[in-house]
């Protein structure tokens, strides 16, 4: 019988809330599989039916060995997610989103096991062009090509989910692989200038982390081998959700593989994307953020 469920990154933002809504929904055993780059220990769950592995996704076969024809999905959310910082950390980038997700897609390939892929927007801006932008949004890109031709090779079954930079309690919010609002966050926190990366006119689609996860578990749910994207209907530049907080702007100076709009823009796959779009406002997660810290005050 097929009881367990495999979540890689399951330690990290993404994970850990993709690991309490299974626990509330299913009855299935949940195993994290986590290197710990950007995960934590803090992130823990603890209930009997999860269990944490520390490890490279790339050794998936060897860790899971044992559990193998257990195994019933894999949400493989463990690769290197970062666009700029994976120009100085390439190495680290093209271990995990190409060496790792290849053992992972074929983990699950030579034991049947339903993969559910986190992809990216990074990869559709620009009519395609801006895969091109970085090597994280190459390596991802090419995942996908990869995934449509295991597809036709071999009958390969999967579920693609397109993030848009999702944010929300738990999100990191300090060092190398902190994302936007999470800096924000901690910047407004501790009374400093928020850092906008020039121009600063570049336009993002923000999305709530639970609505990421709704979509997440409705694609595994519904299991119908579909492209799916999570966003909002409504698209921010960074300048203006940096003026959300109402504190003192930094420019920062531009940066490598900055893309200029995160578009929602057509794919050429046999499959047609299913568009879901998240129901919270960044507006109004911001304006109670700032509400909250004014009470600890």
């Amino acid at each position: 019988m097929k009881d367990i469920i495999v979540v890689t990154g399951g330690a990290g933002f993404v994970g850990t809330n993709l690991i309490q809504k299974l626990l509330k929904n299913t009855k299935f055993k949940i195993f994290s599989l986590d290197n710990y780059s950007t995960g934590n220990k803090k992130n823990h769950i603890i209930n009997s039916r999860v269990k944490y592995y520390r490890g490279s996704t790339k050794d998936i076969d060897k860790i899971f060995k044992k559990n193998k024809n257990k195994i019933k999905s894999i949400f493989h959310f463990g690769e290197f997610a970062r666009i700029f910082q994976s120009f100085k950390k390439f190495d680290e980038c093209y271990t995990s989103n190409t060496i790792g997700s290849e053992s992972v897609f074929n983990f699950c390939l030579e034991n049947k096991i339903k993969l559910i892929y986190s992809a990216t927007s990074a990869s559709l801006g620009n009519n395609g062009n801006d895969k091109n932008l970085s090597p994280y949004a190459f390596t991802k890109s090419k995942n996908l090509e990869l995934l449509e031709n295991l597809k036709k090779w071999f009958n390969f079954k999967f579920e693609v989910i397109y993030f848009y930079n999702v944010y929300g309690p738990g999100q990191i919010e300090t060092g190398e692989m902190a994302t936007v609002i999470g800096i924000f966050q901690n910047q407004y926190r501790n009374k400093l200038p928020l850092s906008v990366v020039s121009p600063g006119t570049q336009t993002r689609r923000f999305t709530y982390i639970k609505d990421t996860i709704d979509v997440c578990y409705e694609a595994w749910k519904k299991n119908k081998s579909k492209h799916y994207s999570i966003s909002h209907k409504q698209s921010f530049s960074i300048l203006k959700v940096a003026k959300m907080f109402g504190s003192k702007i930094k420019i920062l100076p531009p940066r490598e593989g900055e893309r200029f709009a995160s578009a929602m823009t057509k794919m050429s796959l046999r499959n047609k994307i299913i568009r879901r779009y998240g129901k919270k406002s960044l507006k109004d997660y911001v304006a109670s953020f700032i509400k909250d810290q004014k009470i600890l005050k």
